[in-house]
């Protein structure tokens, strides 16, 4: 007698709601508030100089850099090999010191200042746009830019919330990571997207880490789709 095969059915994934995972990693990191850092155009030089570094080395950098110039003006008029020397503690100061300097020379030609508040009076998709017009700057920096200095509701996707959301299965497995600002943003209460984005990276940081994620101690793990992947 000849068996009949059937295909398989096909187990569409789930994934962990957005406002579980905030109630879950709200008790178990505790309140996050929302305080400005800098302003827009010094966030926006401050986020450039945090690429493929460390967050002390570029605060670091970020001072050394005012400490020398003074003004973002300074900067914008200086002479790339200055600016190179004063963030070199950095790193890659040699691919950041003239995007700094184009940038900032971009954004004052096109506002006659540095003055970038008006962001935070336009729709959010405008702002990004204006934004990522300028050269250099990708969804991630624009996002922070919007969310850290201006409280708006971007969200900045870094490498632990990429990993992190994959892993919960709020994004697909062959999303990419500026694709995931897109899809992430609306999944969570506009109240909650700087939090939600605090949480993911303290999450990552300490728990799901990239190599040897922590799931038996896991808040989300009961949920999470990825984590017999790991035991």
């Amino acid at each position: 007698m000849t068996k009949t095969l059937t295909k398989p059915t096909r187990i569409r994934r789930k994934h962990v709601p957005t406002s579980e995972v905030m109630d879950l990693l709200g008790k178990e990191y505790g309140p996050v508030e929302w305080v400005p850092r800098y302003g827009p155009a010094s966030e926006l030089v401050s986020t450039i100089l945090s690429q493929h570094t460390s967050d002390v080395n570029s605060h670091r950098a970020f001072s050394s850099l005012m400490e020398h110039f003074g003004t973002l003006d300074a900067v914008a008029d200086g002479p790339v090999e200055e600016i190179e020397e004063a963030i070199r503690m950095g790193g890659l100061a040699k691919v950041k010191a003239p995007r700094i300097k184009d940038v900032l020379q971009r954004v004052r030609d096109m506002v006659g200042s540095f003055d970038l508040s008006f962001l935070g009076e336009m729709p959010l998709p405008e702002a990004k746009a204006w934004l990522k017009s300028l050269p250099g700057i990708g969804p991630k920096t624009a996002a922070i830019i919007l969310c850290f200095s201006l409280g708006m509701p971007a969200m900045p996707v870094d490498t632990h919330i990429y990993r992190v959301s994959k892993r919960l299965g709020l994004i697909g497995a062959k999303v990419s990571a500026d694709a995931a600002h897109d899809i992430l943003e609306p999944m969570v209460a506009t109240e909650d997207v700087f939090a939600f984005h605090m949480y993911l990276i303290q999450h990552g940081r300490a728990v799901c880490k990239a190599q040897r994620p922590k799931c038996g101690r896991c808040v989300l793990a009961s949920g999470c789709p990825s984590r017999r992947l790991f035991e």
